[in-house]
């Protein structure tokens, strides 16, 4: 862990990320990418020095309530944020000036805050966002190291749940010829239908490599599944994009399952979902 000093939180969209790399060990993480230029190794997490007092003095300059949104560079519930609470205390300021967050996840280290989290939805919006993957316990460890379970996840869709907050679910990305089965996707959908999620995205059935992440994969699939990098090389060359051969199969079920249990799946509309903020104007206060 290092302290690096930045001037804001918030990105333009309100996009909110306070740590930089992650301990997670998902073998297809896309932040490994070189292209998102990390000055340092990936596990040696970058915390942004003052991000609570900057933050606090970003959301007191807006002159509109909205969304804040954690993005997907970071996971804000690795095993660091035990110690700092820095999320925590974000969310106190999130909560105290009456914005709406939406924060993703695949930690169960999130119900610690389950007391903020439903006093920012009592007070305007929250949804929490949780990444599932992998139906089976055993290769879940495999391919999602260092996080919670799907079951512990799925824990959290519950918990959420009883408490009156929304939940979404992302099922990706999906491996090509590891978890693109028919028997995951319907133990997955099976979890977020028993949660009564509000939303599940996906973007179609595969996963994407760059370079940086391609070669953590292609390591890691040395190591737990042999000569499948092979198959990856033959199937998809250096594509960007590595869609899985049963994407159109597996994607008629996700429509029609999500379709007959009320879960929004489109994710134009499960974004649109997400951004929406319903309090148009801010009311003129000092804090």
């Amino acid at each position: 862990m290092h302290y690096a000093d930045y001037k804001t939180i918030l990105s333009p969209t309100n996009g909110m990320n306070l740590y930089r790399g992650c301990t997670h060990g998902c073998i297809y993480c896309d932040s490994r990418s070189t292209c998102y230029q990390f000055s340092h190794d990936f596990e040696d997490i970058e915390v942004k020095r003052n991000a609570v007092k900057i933050l606090e003095s970003q959301l007191k300059r807006k002159r509109k309530l909205t969304m804040i949104s954690t993005g997907s560079m970071c996971d804000h519930y690795i095993e660091l944020e035990e110690e700092l609470e820095i999320t925590r205390e974000c969310l106190k300021i999130i909560e105290k000036y009456g914005y709406g967050v939406s924060i993703l996840t695949k930690s169960n280290r999130i119900l610690r805050d389950i007391d903020i989290l439903k006093a920012i939805n009592e007070k305007a919006k929250c949804v929490v966002q949780l990444t599932m993957t992998t139906y089976d316990e055993e290769l879940c460890r495999i391919i999602e190291p260092n996080v919670s379970s799907t079951s512990e996840r799925f824990a959290v869709l519950e918990a959420m749940h009883d408490a009156g907050i929304p939940t979404v679910v992302w099922i990706c990305p999906i491996l090509p010829f590891i978890n693109d089965s028919e028997e995951n996707l319907l133990g997955l959908l099976d979890y977020c239908i028993r949660g009564k999620v509000k939303g599940v995205l996906c973007f179609g059935f595969g996963t994407t490599m760059r370079e940086g992440s391609r070669d953590y994969f292609y390591k890691k699939l040395d190591e737990h599944f042999p000569g499948m990098k092979q198959r990856y090389i033959n199937s998809f060359g250096n594509s960007y994009e590595c869609n899985s051969p049963n994407n159109a199969e597996l994607m008629k079920i996700l429509e029609s399952e999500c379709s007959k249990n009320g879960i929004i799946w489109r994710f134009n509309d499960v974004y649109a979902y997400l951004r929406k903020f319903e309090v148009e104007e801010r009311q003129i206060s000092l804090f």
